[in-house]
């Protein structure tokens, strides 16, 4: 049996570093700086870290970082950084190059989004019109085989 990476508190964990599009490499090879697993940060300072990694073309990265945010924030808002990660998430399929993955994580996203604040503002300044807008235009994008564009993938969280 392979013997796998574990933390200290014995739980699974791969070591490998990964890309800038958080795809794994060999080990030994020089990646991206990985975010800590138990990563727990205030939203204001989640939506600032997120948008710096999306800034700089590392959506994995943020998705990561949003991800954090929806396992361990309230219940209450689990929905909105749930469709925030899974955003991040559809910008990485298209930056992979995976259009099938990115149209089914973008349509979670949106219907996330959507449920999250019928009507009414999101916390914290999230911009989910904004989001649910730029995600329906790449579906569009995806549907047609247009091209995307990198400047397309860098978008804003708050308004």
């Amino acid at each position: 049996m392979v013997e796998r990476d574990r933390d200290d508190a014995g739980n699974a964990r791969n070591a490998r570093p990964r890309d800038r599009l958080g795809r794994p490499l060999p080990p030994g090879s020089a990646g991206v700086a990985r975010i800590p697993d138990d990563l727990d940060l205030p939203p204001d300072e989640t939506l600032d870290y997120a948008q710096r990694l999306l800034d700089q073309g590392l959506a994995f990265y943020a998705h990561e970082v949003l991800e954090a945010a929806w396992k361990n924030g309230p219940f209450a808002e689990r929905m909105l950084w749930q469709g925030l990660a899974q955003y991040a998430v559809g910008l990485t399929h298209i930056q992979r190059g995976n259009p099938k993955g990115a149209r089914t994580l973008l349509e979670r996203a949106v219907g996330r989004l959507e449920a999250e604040s019928p009507g009414s503002p999101a916390p914290y300044g999230i911009d989910t019109a904004g989001l649910i807008a730029h995600a329906r235009t790449l579906l569009i994008r995806l549907d047609t085989d247009a091209e995307i564009d990198e400047v397309t993938l860098f978008p804003r969280l708050r308004g």
